[in-house]
């Protein structure tokens, strides 16, 4: 069973009257990409606050590295590589010397550190550019090149991806990647997007009203992806038991909307016209016939119990 990086027990933050965490249970398990995904102002940003120190729980435990207590906690953070805001650089200074002024203020004797982040970031080639002129996906570059700096063995990236173009999301996605894979870095990562996390992830926690509402694997996300064909046609209960018995199709009628809905595996070959000429010779008047594709936005949406997630 692998190891449990991070775990929050029965956490409540409280602000005023209100809850900003109600009794969440989530944990982080070694060699994981977590993505916590919840739309803005659901808690992502407390909730990593626990695990870097910046909050404190008002009730519950926050475990790092099975460490619990002040002391435990201080000890265990030293592993741990955090963004929860956008570090101060200079913006003056080229990302090199911005690297090399926090090697020296955090007391990181190895000066070749500078020169490794930097690579594993994909920013050594534009080491002597001044800050203000990066991009902002340069700029979340460098901040993660900070956080690597004392090699740590787990990442908290509080929505790093936010705000980025395309291109900054596929070199987001890559370093990512390659981090969890080449350096062996165990990530938690937030977003409100569920697609910008959707091709990186192992794992997923959503969270909405300062609530876990459901944990699962990229596998069983991916499972909830579905893919189905919606027909109107005359007689449609009959239709949809025909469809069943001699296509041998997921087919099911529903008379609130007096709608055949057939289900498919994702990736499949819809028999659209099969059906359609089946139909046809059976004497079923075709009124209408539609394939939908439900995407894991959809899914999240559904969970949220219909609510945008902006």
């Amino acid at each position: 069973m692998a190891e449990v990086i991070a775990k929050a027990t029965d956490v409540e933050v409280i602000y005023g009257d209100k809850p900003a965490l109600d009794k969440i249970n989530m944990s982080v398990k070694k060699g994981d990409i977590y993505a916590l995904i919840g739309k803005n102002g659901a808690g992502k940003t407390t909730l990593l606050r626990l695990f870097t120190g910046q909050n404190a729980p008002d009730y519950g435990n926050i475990e790092l590295f099975g460490k619990k207590g002040t002391h435990g906690l201080n000890e265990a953070r030293k592993r741990t590589g955090a963004i929860i805001e956008t570090p101060a650089f200079y913006p003056f200074f080229s990302a090199e010397r911005n690297l090399e002024y926090y090697r020296i203020q955090r007391g990181i004797d190895d000066p070749s550190i500078v020169e490794t982040v930097l690579k594993e970031t994909g920013l050594y080639e534009a080491k002597d550019k001044k800050f203000k002129n990066f991009s902002l996906g340069m700029k979340q570059r460098l901040g993660i090149a900070l956080s690597l700096m004392h090699d740590p063995e787990f990442l908290i990236l509080d929505e790093p991806i936010n705000g980025l173009d395309p291109a900054g999301i596929v070199e987001m996605r890559k370093l990512m990647l390659r981090l969890n894979k080449e350096n062996g870095l165990t990530i938690i990562i937030s977003s409100h997007i569920l697609s910008e996390l959707a091709n990186m992830a192992t794992c997923y926690g959503f969270i909405d009203h300062g609530q876990i509402l459901q944990e699962m694997s990229a596998e069983e996300l991916e499972a909830k992806e579905k893919s189905y064909v919606k027909v109107r046609t005359s007689n449609g209960e009959k239709a949809a038991e025909y469809l069943s018995k001699e296509l041998q199709l997921d087919a099911s009628y529903n008379a609130d909307d007096d709608t055949i809905y057939i289900y498919f595996e994702n990736n499949a070959v819809y028999p659209t016209e099969k059906i359609s000429r089946f139909l046809f010779e059976k004497g079923y008047d075709l009124y209408s016939l539609e394939i939908v594709k439900t995407t894991l936005e959809d899914f999240f949406i559904e969970l949220l119990g219909g609510t945008t997630i902006e």
